[in-house]
């Protein structure tokens, strides 16, 4: 509890949760059990959300990089996603989730995968090129700060801060 900004009660839910995602016969040993990546998106809260499949890479500390969860990894992800988490917390997530290479930077790469997951892969919501290049333009100009063509962690806090329902929106509940 004192590790994560979710109550007794949430850990609790969290735990049967994250049991019920086992087989019946693992279930007894959940703590050090490891649940497969197919089986966490099937969890309603993350099968309609875009980013699945990053936030499933971003709190899974498997070893052998499938993106399985620890009970460990699945309370972080639930605490991060929580109404307690400062938006600090929250901010720094989110960039790791739309950082898809990985690299510590938002690029223009990372920056139209990041609004493809928004609109939608299909024919009919997919952005043309030119509306692509001039969106990606636009969020750099507002966010660029150093104008090296990357946002960066602290730019990219700079600009969540000055949206007041990031936080609210940034969240998952069991």
């Amino acid at each position: 509890q004192e590790l994560t900004f979710l109550s007794k009660q949430e850990i609790l839910l969290a735990y049967k949760r994250f049991s019920e995602l086992l087989p019946k016969e693992e279930r007894e040993n959940a703590c050090s059990a490891r649940v497969p990546k197919s089986q966490i998106l099937t969890l309603p809260e993350l099968r309609a959300n875009p980013f699945q499949h990053r936030i499933c890479h971003v709190f899974s500390t498997s070893d052998s990089n499938d993106d399985s969860m620890s009970f460990e990894d699945f309370l972080d992800m639930l605490s991060v996603f929580s109404d307690s988490a400062t938006s600090d917390v929250k901010s720094h997530y989110a960039f790791r989730i739309f950082d898809f290479d990985d690299d510590g930077t938002l690029d223009r790469k990372d920056l139209e995968q990041l609004v493809n997951c928004l609109t939608g892969q299909g024919e009919e919501s997919r952005l043309s090129s030119a509306e692509m290049e001039q969106l990606i333009q636009n969020i750099l100009e507002e966010s660029d700060i150093d104008k090296d063509g990357t946002i960066n962690l602290s730019e990219f806090q700079h600009v969540v801060s000055r949206s007041p329902d990031f936080a609210s929106s940034f969240k998952i509940v069991l």
